[in-house]
């Protein structure tokens, strides 16, 4: 039994690969220990990522501030006549308010998950891809790739987006009050509302590339898209407005006004696409067509492959 359980595991792993598997095919049971095992690696890199992030909050990595540092850079944007006494370090830092006893530990481990999944995603979304990838075509495994790669890069540059307007939508919100008030943000309070906001960005920043995505299956022409695009716009500016939690006008702004540039160039993808898509069907002597005719040409018995599936006639059945 000592000897058959490696050789075992040796068989699942040749059935994997590519050169003995090529088409992946897996019986349910291969599927279930596949997804176990590609779920283990992805939670392996979170927890590597989580424990890189919480190391990370309190020590600065060379020229890269501390995360806790990054974090608290838009609060100490804050003038100093409006924070409250006490709030200000004696090396001229600023400080969050803490105000349960494990609220400090808590508020790291909650900022160093976030960044570790962050800096480990090409890791966990690798494993995530290797579990998908065996059962798409070649043409959809180079779709799926792209559009990963493209989703990665749009989820950082929302989120830097936001990092950048946080600052300003905290002077905005602070100087509400005239001098009836004083600032004195809880740790809890102030460290959600910029996760909060981060992930907003970064997962609206995703939407124009589903439109592109449903252009590229047929779901969405350009000139639906073209005849939408002012009511497009006029919805990008309601969603920035109930999707930002601060209400501040420079966060709804600023996110409206990325989505909707990005949104012009996902349409203009989808009017180089269908022009493409068109003159290809042009150039195959399908434009005439429509799209709910037969195909042009008669059955032959000879195109039908050499093997054909097995089939049951009526005079079997009788």
């Amino acid at each position: 039994m000592a000897e058959s359980a490696p050789q075992d595991r040796r068989t699942r792993r040749r059935k994997r690969s590519r050169r003995h598997n090529p088409d992946g095919t897996m019986t349910l049971i291969e599927h279930i220990y596949e997804f176990r095992r590609r779920l283990g690696y992805a939670l392996l890199a979170l927890l590597a990522g989580g424990i890189f992030g919480f190391i990370w909050f309190q020590t600065r990595l060379g020229p890269i501030e501390s995360l806790g540092q990054l974090m608290n850079s838009p609060y100490c944007g804050i003038p100093a006549d409006r924070l409250l006494p006490g709030t200000i370090g004696p090396d001229g830092s600023c400080r969050l308010l803490q105000t349960a006893p494990f609220e400090g530990i808590m508020i790291q481990l909650k900022v160093g998950l976030a960044a570790g999944a962050v800096v480990t995603s090409p890791l966990w979304l690798y494993q995530i891809w290797a579990f998908i990838a065996p059962g798409l075509y070649s043409k959809e495994r180079r779709y799926a790739l792209t559009f990963v790669g493209f989703a990665s890069i749009l989820f950082a540059a929302g989120a830097l987006l936001a990092y950048l307007l946080v600052p300003h939508a905290f002077q905005m919100l602070m100087n509400f009050g005239g001098d009836f008030f004083t600032t004195a943000l809880t740790a809890d309070k102030y460290i959600s509302f910029v996760l909060s906001l981060l992930v907003i960005f970064g997962v609206s920043f995703e939407l124009p590339l589903l439109v592109v995505m449903l252009n590229f299956a047929g779901v969405l022409k350009y000139a639906q898209l073209k005849k939408w695009r002012r009511g497009i716009i006029f919805m990008l500016f309601v969603f920035a407005a109930f999707a930002t939690p601060g209400s501040d006008p420079f966060s709804m702004i600023g996110l409206a006004g990325a989505l909707t540039v990005l949104f012009e160039i996902a349409i203009q993808i989808a009017r180089v696409h269908d022009r493409r898509k068109e003159a290809k069907r042009v150039d195959e002597g399908w434009a005439d067509l429509p799209d709910d005719q037969p195909a042009p040409f008669e059955y032959e018995p000879s195109r039908v492959d050499d093997q054909p599936a097995a089939t049951t006639s009526t005079d079997d059945i009788t």
